[in-house]
């Protein structure tokens, strides 16, 4: 396997590189250079050379410090790899929302039940953080303020909410919202838009 590569054994490589700490993201089954640095790191570490590539010798020393991955570790719901629960996640019927691993998690009864990538305000609109409630809910929302649609906007804090993003689902993290968690997944924010109900609770922590 080398930079170009894709399919299934990509992704059991970098399942196997994420085992040992060394690959940072979800597997994308794509080889590219956020792997081939992850499989120089691991033959540092082996006292292989440091080609990017991996030879038969480096696959079996890598399979003989890891296990079989699991499909949950295979295939995992978010592209970003799922952050522990704040603590006030745990009970009852939360939206809890990480900064730091840039995921949002629909968590019943301390059990995660959906999870999806998102992003946050920009330094300037910077996106609250703290305990919450659903305000209210507006499935074609448009903001007064910069004229921009928020599908499945649910409000948590003034005029911050959990919407879809098309500007997310094209540009990724290079961009920012206002203020709002934007989503990307347009399934899974519909789904959570008709679960969730005026008043659940929704925790955002870094």
């Amino acid at each position: 396997m080398a930079a170009g590569s894709r399919g299934a054994q990509v992704r059991e490589l970098q399942a196997r590189l994420a085992q040992l700490g060394l690959f940072d993201r979800s597997p994308t089954g794509y080889y590219a250079s956020v792997t081939a640095t992850s499989v120089r790191a691991f033959q540092q570490r082996q006292g292989l050379p440091r080609t990017g590539s991996v030879q038969p010798t480096a696959w079996r020393a890598l399979r003989s410090h890891t296990r079989t991955p699991s499909h949950t570790e295979l295939h995992p719901p978010t592209t970003r790899p799922v952050g522990t629960p704040d603590p006030r996640c745990m009970t009852g019927r939360v939206i809890c929302i990480s900064k730091r691993s840039n995921t949002l998690t629909w968590m019943v009864d301390g059990r995660i039940v959906s999870a999806m990538d998102v992003r946050f305000g920009s330094q300037y609109t910077p996106t609250r953080e703290g305990v919450f409630a659903l305000t209210f809910k507006s499935r074609h929302h448009v903001s007064t303020l910069f004229h921009t649609a928020m599908p499945y906007a649910m409000f948590f804090s003034g005029g911050q909410a959990v919407h879809y993003s098309a500007d997310f689902a094209a540009r990724g993290y290079r961009g920012a919202s206002h203020g709002c968690v934007n989503v990307r997944d347009k399934t899974k924010i519909a789904a959570l838009f008709h679960t969730a109900k005026k008043g659940t609770k929704v925790v955002v922590f870094h």
